[in-house]
């Protein structure tokens, strides 16, 4: 299943140059990507609850055009790849039909503490549902 979750550029994600600054768009990403949990009915705080957490361990974006102050955008989402140690998402970022960039973001099943843990049977199965084989 993929979603696309709306941004809108702030001025203050924005460089001197008037285009989004790179850092800028990894909130995006963990804001579809929560926004994608929510959809599939795993709302995040309630995985948190059950003390699992994900960091993230891997990230990778390819920037293709500028967004700018102002900007309407559609981050895309999907699950890739999930296991019982890692879940990984890719994502598009789009204006309109434009590709801005596309990356993705590798996570490891952690306790509260940081130790990696295996993720909870009921989870990978619910997770695993909405794996896409293709991107």
């Amino acid at each position: 299943m993929r979603i696309r979750h709306p941004i809108t550029v702030r001025y203050a994600e924005t460089d001197a140059m008037g285009v989004v600054h790179h850092s800028s768009y990894v909130p995006w990403l963990e804001a579809a990507r929560v926004e994608w949990l929510e959809c599939i009915g795993q709302p995040y705080p309630e995985i948190e609850r059950r003390g699992i957490a994900y960091p993230v361990v891997e990230l990778g974006l390819t920037y293709r055009s500028p967004a700018r102050f102002g900007d309407k955008v559609e981050v895309e989402v999907w699950l890739a790849e999930v296991t019982a140690r890692t879940v990984r998402y890719q994502y598009r970022i789009w204006r309109g039909e434009q590709l801005l960039a596309e990356g993705f973001t590798r996570h490891l099943v952690s306790d509260s503490s940081g130790k990696a843990v295996r993720m909870p049977t009921d989870l990978l199965s619910k997770l695993s549902e909405y794996r896409e084989l293709s991107s």
